[in-house]
């Protein structure tokens, strides 16, 4: 098998599609879907987003200086893609997709109630990279919706068929090929 050299690019796919909910300094609510999205930290939790300047949301964001991160799954697919072509100065995202906004416990922007969680963010650190800025920020409050929790309230995320982006395509995930660990865990 031989290998073909492509330019340097960003070729790390599959990647999360998520919906990104924020509210604006005049109260605006938006939805901008982001597909460079990515865990940095545990302790404490962080994030990252990474949103070019010119977009709607990218302002927002940074006056606020918050967001929630909205996980997609495979209904909410059509919502995710509207979100990322749309732009909020023309259309009301949630009207249009009919999602449903959610109290936040923490920050101001709402919640998308249709995702199995949501993930309420405040800005650490801005970097302004190039033709995307990351916003680096620390995880405040996660939502998850109840009915993916069992009789010993532990959570089964895997139940609610998450989607991810790869290359211009959204997926749903596939099937479990092992648990952390299972390499090396004895028989």
């Amino acid at each position: 098998m031989a290998k073909i050299s492509f330019k340097p690019g960003n070729m790390l796919y599959p990647v999360p599609a998520v919906m990104i909910s924020v509210k604006g300094g005049n109260g605006e609510d938006n939805i901008i879907t982001v597909a460079w999205a990515g865990t940095v930290c545990s302790d404490p939790p962080m994030v990252s987003i990474s949103v070019r300047p010119e977009r709607h949301s990218y302002e927002m964001i940074k006056e606020s200086g918050e967001f929630v991160i909205n996980l997609t799954t495979r209904d909410l697919v059509p919502a995710a893609d509207y979100c990322g072509v749309k732009s909020g100065r023309d259309v009301d995202k949630f009207r249009e997709m009919k999602l449903t906004k959610g109290k936040p416990r923490i920050v101001k922007a709402p919640l998308i109630e249709e995702s199995p969680v949501n993930l309420e963010c405040r800005v650490a650190d801005i970097r302004e990279l190039g033709t995307h800025h990351m916003f680096l920020a620390e995880v405040v409050a996660v939502n998850v919706d109840d009915k993916y929790m069992d009789e010993t309230n532990k959570f089964h995320l895997e139940q609610a068929d998450l989607a991810a982006y790869s290359h211009g395509s959204y997926y749903s995930l596939g099937d479990l090929l092992g648990t952390f660990g299972f390499s090396v865990r004895k028989k």
